[in-house]
């Protein structure tokens, strides 16, 4: 039976896998698993126990719709989680905390807390857990809390009033007039205590969650990554401070004007506290590296200063506290690496493509990772085993689908560098035949796509439509060192345009390539790319183009979320010097465009403002240029919701074949 050709609607029905967390015991593994329906145009998460020993998955919820964050806690006895329910007729306005056994059974909420749960730990002791919570600073005590919440809830005023300078993030508003504090929950009565009561104390207000702190091996202190700059800028630099539970004495660890700190762990003795450091007034595009300090404060150590590598959160400590465990990029792939700290020495344990996430008890080791050529896995590590999968919940669906390969090429880039390239085939290609041509150009700019399963711009799903799909890491990608990450700094679009024509240039001498079907598509700083292309390449060059989400005009991109960094980046405000800002904006060179072009964005996006994608449209179809506009009013910086999603790959494909001349007649 001749397999089908894998589409957007398959893409929504593969099942997508979270977190994992193992029990202390190393035998057993809970996640979240999402499930999303097409016709309902909606999704359900629900939580999943797995062995890592053998045996078949069993789902542990059903009745919620986003269960989420599963921890074990520290005995095993109790799975937490953080979700809105029913419960006792009553439905959760705010996420809440639950927690159920792991041999089945009801979920129970715990306590009731008004200005809901955004994350979660376990004290040691399974009595307690710390959560995140945004609450009113100024008030004191739980029901203050909760009066003040549910008056602003009832309130018939639309309008957000603020003095902040951050104030929204991604696709979100902070919440008006409230901060982020650590509060602690008592298991037995469901009380909680604000731990940052009457303090000036805050976490981060970027989406703030459990590696923003971590609680000592003895449950006695907690610490913390917080601004301690009083007007909390939109580029904060975070300084590592410890609370002192009984004393509820605040001293801060790790504090330094000139770097910022943050995701702490407390090693296994609680001597130690490891963390990451970024140094930030040396550059900021200085990567996030592996620091020590003693607990309570002293002199903290950058262990992993001569490792030209970013160290990504979590960090986790091995059991003899000798060494840590975290993810770092390489060349396009995100491996799980341990890191010695006797000889400073960093080794992959366990290699991608793209590992998502990982946990670590009682010597087991379960990683969550997924390739360009599958969704998220979950497999077990055990100690003097061979790796073994844990769940096999997308093979039955997958298997039903054909698939291209795909290969890792290296071209001669800008500068005379080498430069990654993706090369994604059509199942069944036959090198003898002519291909269009398909450029994916990712966005950040700042980060390193590759061998990697993308949920939006699936690279497999475009290639099985067909094209021979280009995806490369130009200079400013992450993963291939410091100084390859730093060279698009002040100048925009150079570097990036010199890499993406050696990959066209590269492509169009292969005999496959049909020259005159050749696409550029990308989103945010992708989407600022084809912009920029448009403006700086002869018409031809590529049949057309698509723009999502992409930065278009740097003057009036000062109303995104991370307005900080435009001077970092392009290296001066716009009110000191114009000239420069325009010389690295696609908008000062609409003279030149003449390609057409689909524009996508959405009404939530608030680190690309959609005036953006309007702007660019605005202008194309004011000079004659045929363009086409997508526009979602609920859709964020990328689109996730299921019907939405294949609009967007209908229009996306639709616009490439209505100017795809099609193959050549012979």
């Amino acid at each position: 039976m001749a397999k089908k050709k894998f589409n957007i609607d398959a893409l929504w029905k593969v099942e997508r896998l979270g977190a994992p967390s193992l029990s202390p015991d190393g035998a057993q593994v809970v996640c979240s698993l999402a499930r999303y329906d097409m016709a309902e145009n909606k999704g359900q998460t629900s939580l999943w126990l797995l062995s890592t020993l053998g045996g078949r998955p069993r789902a542990l919820t059903h009745a919620g719709e986003k269960d989420a964050q599963p921890r074990f806690s520290p005995r095993g006895d109790l799975i937490g989680f953080v979700a809105k329910r029913e419960q006792e007729g009553k439905k959760d306005e705010e996420p809440q905390f639950y927690v159920i056994p792991p041999d089945g059974g009801e979920a129970r909420r715990v306590g009731q807390v008004a200005t809901g749960v955004e994350a979660f730990k376990w004290f040691p002791d399974g009595k307690r857990v710390a959560l995140i919570s945004w609450v009113r600073p100024g008030l004191r005590g739980a029901a203050a809390q909760a009066k003040a919440h549910k008056a602003f809830k009832a309130r018939k005023e639309t309008g957000y009033a603020t003095s902040e300078a951050t104030y929204r993030y991604w696709d979100h508003f902070v919440p008006q007039d409230r901060v982020p504090h650590l509060l602690m929950l008592d298991l037995a009565s469901g009380k909680t205590t604000d731990l940052f009561e009457g303090t000036a104390y805050e976490l981060t207000r970027a989406d703030p969650d459990a590696e923003a702190f971590d609680i000592s091996p003895d449950g006695k202190r907690i610490v913390f990554a917080q601004d301690p700059s009083p007007t909390k800028p939109v580029d904060a630099r975070m300084a590592l401070t410890e609370l002192d539970l009984r004393s509820r004495r605040f001293t801060d660890i790790a504090r330094d004007p000139e770097w910022d700190f943050g995701h702490p762990r407390y090693s296994p003795d609680g001597d130690r506290v490891a963390f990451t450091a970024s140094h930030q007034e040396r550059k900021h595009t200085m990567p996030r590296q592996l620091a020590v300090c003693p607990r309570g404060g002293g002199r903290w150590d950058v262990v992993s200063a001569e490792w030209d590598h970013e160290v990504n959160a979590p960090l986790r400590w091995e059991e003899d506290g000798q060494a840590l465990l975290f993810a770092a990029e390489q060349q396009g792939r995100s491996h799980l690496w341990r890191f010695d700290l006797a000889d400073r020495r960093a080794e992959v344990i366990v290699a991608g493509g793209t590992l998502a996430s990982f946990d670590k008890s009682a010597g087991t080791l379960v990683t969550l990772g997924d390739t360009a050529d599958h969704p998220a896995r979950l497999t077990a590590h055990l100690p003097g085993e061979e790796p073994r999968r844990i769940e096999s919940f997308n093979d039955a669906l997958l298997g039903g689908y054909a698939f291209g390969t795909h290969e890792e090429r290296w071209i001669t880039g800008a500068l005379g560098d080498k430069v990654q390239m993706w090369v994604f085939y059509p199942p069944g290609f036959d090198k003898k035949k002519k291909y269009p041509v398909l450029h994916t150009i990712h966005g950040g700019p700042h980060t390193a796509p590759g061998d990697h399963w993308h949920y939006r711009w699936n690279y497999k799903l475009f290639a099985s439509q067909g094209y021979v799909v280009v995806n490369v890491n130009y200079h400013g990608s992450s993963s291939f060192g410091h100084a390859f990450l730093d060279s698009i700094t002040h100048r925009w679009g150079e570097l990036e345009l010199q890499d993406i024509e050696a990959a066209t240039d590269w492509v169009l001498k292969q005999p496959w390539a049909d020259r005159r079907r050749v696409f550029a598509t990308g989103g945010s700083y992708g989407g600022f790319m084809v912009a920029w292309m448009n403006g700086h390449l002869k018409p031809g060059r590529y049949a057309a183009y698509v723009c999502h989400a992409g930065c278009y005009d740097w003057t009036a991109m000062f109303a995104d979320d991370a307005y900080a960094w435009h001077a970092k980046e392009l290296g001066a405000w716009y009110w000191d010097d114009l000239a420069k800002v325009n010389s690295q904006s696609p908008h000062a060179f609409a003279a030149a465009m003449k390609t057409p072009t689909l524009v996508i964005h959405g009404a939530l996006d608030y680190r690309v403002p959609d005036q953006q994608g309007l702007a660019y449209y605005n202008t194309l179809k004011a000079r004659g240029v045929e363009a086409r506009l997508l526009w979602f009013p609920d859709e964020n910086h990328w689109v996730l919701k299921p019907r939405n999603s294949k609009l967007w790959h209908e229009e996306f494909f639709g616009w490439i074949a209505a100017h795809d001349p099609g193959p050549k007649k012979t």
